[in-house]
């Protein structure tokens, strides 16, 4: 039966929903906040000539990716060129260097010179790593995640002792290496899932092969094309966007969403997918009574971290940087510590520049770079302009030091910065978070916040706080999960 579905929110997952939601046969609106499409992904320009991503900029697991394109018969080459970064990213230490390259024969050879038999030890990783990944990106993470019993199959049950769920990432990564720079290389991709790696199941080593075997690569013109290109599959489909478009409240009637409030007009709808913040669309625009989750639970709850962003523009190429660049030179148990436990801003932070002029010169004028600035920092601290200028001084003069640069402030023509209040204003997200919920063991599967809204039968949530977790690919499989379940 053809149904008339709302998506709230344009991010990864609300476009994905909608494209699905679409090729279903439904009628699919979408409606979004802020006067530019991609949610966490959007972009902005400058008057001056740069064109900043606003959010993501790894472009990791990209059959993950391919796959959305593939279901509608299309490719991402269709939207898009990829190109492979080589390096792959470079990471700063206390004593020096180390770039990872995109060949992974030559990332056998530095492990090995960094620590003798890592080399080998590096295939067995992967070998792990690829089961993992093969699992949990085709299996496991396609569940709506409603019962434990669809994870009963023969193939999963199979796997279940192989994928680690037990074991924690920090052990796991040290049966394999103990050279600290090796350690800290393998433990980086996971920060982002939202906790210290001791706290996160080992299956998560999927990462490492999703991103280092697959290799790291950068869609030419930002990570906006990607956004366009699901955007154009949604138009394709017949979906319709509406911009400016603020949702102030979802109207339930004999236990149905049966409409939005939208900047003050009620508009009646067959199904509700929400893609914006569940916290949020949970305490702001539902009736109690129809809320999944009350305010304790989400106080309870582990989140991925917030930060501290600034995007800059610089009227002079900066030698002997590289497309991705993570610094490193302070301890990064301390840091997640401060990020997760503590909850306070960093006294020794690590943070990372993307400068995606050095692959792409469209995105920033001649001879000048577009970077961009990021220090990951705990949810629910005070933001404030002394505390982003105190950092950002500190990034710009270990970034000064890295590359041998001076003055590079003065050399700064355009400065934004983004931050916790910008996350709670732009996308209503709970804490001021950027990345969702962390994947620890007891926030996996069907112990996130569910898929489904359990006292509306026609109400729906997708995204980075509901399953399978935050980033992208995830989201795109989120938005694909809500759209069938909302087909049923």
């Amino acid at each position: 039966m053809k149904k008339k579905i709302a998506i709230i929110g344009s991010g990864f997952s609300g476009l994905s929903a909608a494209a699905y939601a679409s090729k279903l046969g439904h009628d699919v609106q979408v409606f979004e906040k802020n006067s530019i499409i991609g949610g966490r992904a959007r972009s902005f320009k400058t008057e001056n000539g740069y064109t900043f991503d606003m959010g993501p900029s790894w472009y990791w697991m990209p059959d993950i990716i391919e796959n959305f394109f593939n279901d509608f018969n299309r490719k991402a080459s269709d939207f898009y060129q990829l190109v492979p970064l080589d390096p792959q990213f470079e990471m700063v230490f206390s004593d020096g260097l180390m770039g990872i390259p995109q060949d992974y024969q030559a990332m056998k050879t530095l492990f090995e010179e960094t620590e003798k038999g890592a080399g080998q030890r590096l295939d067995d990783f992967m070998k792990d790593a690829q089961f993992k990944y093969e699992v949990g990106m085709k299996d496991f993470v396609n569940k709506p995640c409603n019962s434990w019993l669809e994870f009963v199959s023969l193939k999963i049950l199979k796997s279940a002792f192989s994928l680690d769920l037990l074991t924690d990432f920090s052990k796991f990564v040290r049966k394999y290496f103990s050279n600290p720079k090796l350690i800290t290389l393998m433990e980086f991709p996971v920060i982002i899932l939202g906790a210290a790696p001791k706290d996160i199941p080992a299956l998560y080593s999927l990462m490492n092969y999703g991103g280092y075997k697959l290799g790291t690569w950068y869609p030419i013109g930002g990570f906006i094309k990607v956004i366009e290109a699901m955007q154009q599959i949604g138009i394709d489909q017949g979906v319709k966007f509406h911009l400016n478009s603020s949702v102030e409240q979802i109207i339930i009637n004999d236990k149905n969403a049966s409409a939005l409030v939208i900047n003050g007009e009620t508009i009646e709808f067959d199904s509700i997918i929400a893609s914006s913040d569940y916290e949020h669309t949970e305490s702001q625009l539902l009736p109690e009574a129809y809320r999944n989750y009350d305010k304790d639970y989400w106080e309870k709850k582990t989140f991925a971290p917030s930060c501290l962003i600034f995007y800059l523009g610089i009227k002079e190429k900066i030698p002997n940087l590289k497309h991705h660049t993570l610094f490193f030179e302070n301890d990064l148990d301390l840091h997640t510590t401060e990020i997760y436990e503590d909850k306070k801003w960093p006294s020794k932070p690590l943070f990372y520049v993307c400068c995606p002029s050095k692959t792409d010169q469209n995105v920033a004028p001649d001879n000048c770079e577009n970077v961009f600035l990021l220090m990951p920092i705990a949810t629910g601290i005070v933001d404030s302009e002394l505390e982003r200028e105190k950092y950002f001084k500190e990034m710009v003069s270990r970034l000064e030091k890295h590359t041998s640069s001076e003055n590079l402030i003065s050399k700064i023509e355009y400065k934004r910065s983004f931050c916790i209040d910008d996350f709670k204003q732009d996308y209503n997200a709970y804490a001021g978070n950027a990345y969702g919920l962390a994947n620890t063991l007891s926030q996996t599967a069907v112990l996130k916040p569910s898929l489904r809204n359990k006292k509306v039968k026609n109400l729906f949530y997708t995204g980075q706080l509901t399953v399978p977790g935050p980033g992208v690919p995830p989201s795109i499989i989120s938005g694909k999960i809500a759209a069938l379940e909302a087909n049923k």
